[in-house]
């Protein structure tokens, strides 16, 4: 099933981007094998959006929404992911899982506990390295797809 392009998205900035946005996360799903079950679902939220007679702003809203179902499901069903996946993922966790206790040791050691948040941009760049190792395999293992 093919997304239909409205009339009037090239005059709407937000709808235009939500519509190209989906277009690119439907090109790349059709460079890889699906199974039929996963094609049958993603192709009835492409009807929804088809047969939707929302305004700009809900179309726009209901066009993220099916986006964000549709990388949920090939998340959850088939281990692909996008680009920077783990990169944005770890850049967090990094900051709390490494950062913070850095941070608190740092502090102690001096005895400034307001030194804590200096463990922070280790934390970060910690997270960084690991949620790119993880980015580097997926790619090498093909279950990337190429959208930001």
């Amino acid at each position: 099933m093919n997304l239909e392009v409205k009339p009037d998205i090239t005059t709407k900035k937000k709808l235009n981007y939500a519509y190209s946005r989906f277009k690119t996360l439907l090109e790349e799903l059709r460079k890889k094998e699906l199974p039929s079950n996963i094609i049958e679902s993603i192709n009835q939220k492409i009807n929804d959006i088809n047969f939707s007679t929302n305004s700009d702003q809900k179309l726009t809203k209901l066009l993220t929404t099916k986006h964000t179902e549709i990388l949920g499901l090939v998340q959850k069903e088939l281990k692909l992911f996008p680009e920077n996946h783990y990169t944005l993922l770890w850049m967090t966790a990094g900051m709390a899982v490494f950062g913070l206790p850095i941070g608190i040791i740092y502090g102690k050691i001096v005895g400034n506990m307001g030194l804590l948040a200096l463990g922070l941009p280790f934390g970060l760049g910690i997270g960084i390295l690991v949620g790119m190792w993880f980015d580097n395999k997926i790619k090498k293992e093909g279950r990337q797809l190429s959208i930001g």
